[in-house]
């Protein structure tokens, strides 16, 4: 089953801007079992340099 997602922000006076517009996205249909975040990728990070 499809999802839409829209990613947007909301100022203190009620403004919204549209961040991202509203996409369709497929669910994995079986997701990861972890608490843990995914290694960083960046170029900075001293674990991805080695």
């Amino acid at each position: 089953m499809p999802m839409t997602l829209k990613v947007y922000e909301v100022s203190r006076d009620g403004t919204i801007r549209t961040i991202r517009p509203e996409a369709e996205v497929k669910p994995l249909e079986k997701p990861e079992a972890s608490h843990q975040f995914p290694a960083c990728q960046c170029p900075e990070c001293p674990e991805t340099a080695r």
